[in-house]
């Protein structure tokens, strides 16, 4: 009977054998906690996190030239910074200084029990471009991101904001009431609530499958990849937090908001979006801003930032540099 004397008693020779490789290996390579340090450093690749007054700890990413022109770009519900990967990459390839946050309760964010409403997530903003002290900057949101920026746009610091866009957008306001008979009826949002109770995971799936990207409309070909990453995203996040903000994206008004922004704003909406209703939506958000400019898009769904993002980072481009 051999006796093994090796330190970790249960390894095998060969997995002795394997480690050791591994570890010369990795000697060869530079550290690790250099390499990222370095690339802090250079100010090209941050991942990072900033605190609020509350003490909620906002993820961001922080891509690109910290001299070039900064998009700050805002996320829908109840997705994370990741579902802007389409337009980070690309706009950072274009030269742009691009940043995406997780709101709070969402993706990598503190998961909130409070404070999950359009005004504190306007604050929230605001903590982020102060610590990164942007100038300028473009806003963009879609979906209830859209709401955030109306709200931190309409808020914000003299010199803080350049331009904003509205993609697919809440604003005005999302719920049916006596000022705004043509919104959705609480029922709707009602039918979101219980879904989300009775089985989150299953409506996290069941969203993404139909109407969010229109692949529930005939002759759609639905993306494996595209619904389980809305899938991952979603799950990332905490679910009182996301209960909650189904109140803020539904039924907040933003019309005050709206007249109060005098940057210029593009209001891009797709007129098969399932999700907020067109009808009810940019044309009204159009009318309200001192400097917007509406763009429809025939046949579009809401989550048209990656089912159609050739075209509209196209246009996002033409905007950024009007």
């Amino acid at each position: 009977m051999t006796r093994n004397t090796s330190p970790f008693p249960d390894a095998t020779r060969r997995d002795v054998l394997i480690a050791g490789s591994a570890a010369i290996a990795a000697s060869m390579l530079p550290p690790f906690p250099a390499l990222a340090a370095d690339t802090a450093k250079k100010g090209e690749f941050i991942m990072s996190y900033v605190t609020t007054s509350d003490g909620t700890e906002i993820f961001y990413k922080d891509w690109g030239p910290r001299d070039a022109q900064a998009i700050v770009f805002h996320h829908g519900w109840p997705l994370t910074s990741d579902d802007w990967d389409s337009q980070m990459m690309f706009f950072l390839d274009k030269g742009f200084r691009v940043i995406a946050h997780d709101r709070r309760g969402h993706g990598r964010s503190t998961q909130t029990d409070s404070g999950n409403e359009m005004d504190t997530y306007a604050a929230d903003v605001a903590t982020l471009t102060d610590a990164l002290d942007l100038k300028g900057a473009i806003h963009v949101g879609h979906s209830t991101g859209g709401g955030e920026v109306a709200r931190y746009v309409a808020r914000a610091k003299p010199g803080r904001v350049g331009k904003a866009v509205l993609i697919g957008a809440v604003p005005p306001i999302m719920v049916k009431t006596e000022a705004n008979p043509g919104g959705l009826p609480i029922e709707v949002f009602d039918g979101f609530r219980a879904a989300f109770l009775a089985n989150r995971a299953q409506f996290f799936k069941d969203v993404p499958s139909g109407p969010f990207y229109g692949y529930n409309r005939p002759g759609a070909t639905p993306s494996s990849g595209v619904i389980e990453n809305w899938w991952r995203q979603g799950m990332m996040g905490g679910a009182k937090a996301h209960y909650d903000c189904i109140k803020a994206f539904s039924e907040t008004d933003f019309t005050e908001d709206l007249k109060a922004i005098s940057v210029p704003v593009l209001v891009m909406h797709g007129d098969d979006d399932q999700i907020v209703p067109y009808a009810d939506s940019a044309p009204l958000s159009a009318k309200l801003l001192k400097n917007g400019t509406l763009k429809t898009y025939p046949g579009f769904d809401h989550g048209m930032c990656t089912t159609h993002s050739d075209v509209i980072n196209a246009d996002l481009l033409a905007f950024f540099e009007s």
